[in-house]
């Protein structure tokens, strides 16, 4: 059994919801997934999972307390002095063509974050879980801006080896917070982190199969958690657009599709596999039945950032006013960016709520039934 968790900045909060759910669901107090696979934002839950995987009750108890008191400057430094200072310096440099000023590393300074999870995560416990047998692996998903190869960092039970495909691979090693810092790297938003002799960023950006890490880690039933409304896949329209979009507008979609467009395809893949595999077992050597569920927002995030965008720092509203980001249309991109604490509550609310709707299927599937390959519940599927 493996969960892979995926990236989408503050609406990882449902991921949260979803593991509170699971929490009270299942009676049994051990880590139910051996496999924890996460990318960008859900690296972050991935690694407290993996670092407390002897008590994975209270791990998922000291993730709600931090999600549901978020502030975005935990974050990144939204100050006004800080945004401003921010804001010449891109000034600067563009109009000098980068001989006054070099351009900044990103846009936002996210060292408050850094902070924040040196703190909440120790590291040496995920080595802990795997020699006591709580965890079979768990894997931090980043890309290469060297050679824009997708890179799975895993640490594991001994038989799991490192892979290579076109485009990804896996490498063994022992994870630490700048593993999990270049995974949240959000481009433009967030530095690139360096980690040996390569510079790496958010783990979606190149990721083309992003369950195939917790297939190779061993993983044969997979849970995933989602942070896109599945119905309307977040980017439907209720009427044709009145004027071109903003460049707010523009970079919201494109995190929209950067996080969330993979995953769906790849369980269409994975279900055409799993098809081949029963229909003709002998001519798909090497391929396993891998039974997936997922999970994900019922109701649409962007609807619930646009009642909450007056909780975000002036200094963030500004800057989304600036790019055009600041109102009802730019509520995509800012439900990326709302790290705070009426939003994000919200969002956990909601995955609890989907979740414990979906509690039959849940149960069932957690416990190894095979369910119909049909919505079983708002947000919930399941490929077969």
């Amino acid at each position: 059994m493996g969960i892979v968790l995926t990236g989408g900045g503050a609406r990882a909060a449902y991921h949260i919801g979803v593991l509170r759910a699971l929490s009270e669901l299942l009676p049994r107090t051990r880590n139910p997934f051996p496999v924890i696979v996460g990318t960008s934002a859900g690296g972050v839950a991935a690694a407290v999972l993996a670092s407390q995987a002897h008590r994975w009750r209270r791990a998922v108890t000291g993730l709600e307390d931090v999600w549901a008191n978020f502030r975005a400057s935990q974050v990144f430094l939204v100050d006004p002095v800080h945004m401003l200072r921010a804001g010449l310096h891109w000034a600067l440099a563009l109009a000098t063509g980068g001989l006054l000023l070099t351009p900044p590393k990103s846009m936002l300074d996210n060292s408050p974050l850094r902070a924040l999870l040196a703190a909440q995560i120790d590291w040496s416990g995920v080595r802990k879980s795997i020699e006591r047998g709580h965890l079979r692996a768990v894997a931090l998903c980043a890309t290469s801006y060297a050679t824009g190869q997708s890179v799975t960092f895993f640490d594991g039970v001994a038989e799991i080896s490192n892979w290579a495909r076109s485009q990804r691979l896996g490498r063994r090693t022992s994870l630490t917070l700048d593993h999990l810092m270049a995974s949240v790297g959000i481009p433009l938003l967030f530095p690139a982190v360096p980690l040996g002799d390569e510079y790496f960023g958010d783990g979606a950006m190149r990721q083309q199969s992003p369950l195939s890490p917790a297939v190779h880690l061993g993983a044969d039933r997979l849970l995933v958690v989602g942070v896109r409304a599945r119905r309307a896949a977040g980017v439907a329209a209720t009427q044709l657009p009145t004027a071109a979009p903003t460049p707010g507008q523009i970079f919201g979609f494109m995190l929209d599709t950067l996080f969330t467009d993979q995953i769906f395809a790849d369980l269409e893949q994975l279900e055409r596999l799993n098809e081949l595999v029963r229909a003709a077992p002998q001519a798909a050597p090497g391929l396993r039945l891998i039974d997936t569920l997922m999970l994900a927002p019922s109701v649409d995030p962007r609807e619930v950032a646009a009642q909450h965008v007056g909780d975000m720092p002036g200094g963030l509203r500004a800057l989304l006013r600036v790019i055009g980001a600041g109102d009802l249309a730019g509520s995509q991109l800012a439900s990326y960016l709302m790290f705070e604490a009426g939003y994000t509550r919200e969002l956990i609310a909601l995955g609890y709520r989907d979740a414990m709707d979906a509690r039959t299927a849940l149960l069932a599937f957690m416990s190894g039934e095979r369910l119909p390959p049909v919505l079983t519940a708002p947000g919930v599927a399941q490929a077969t």
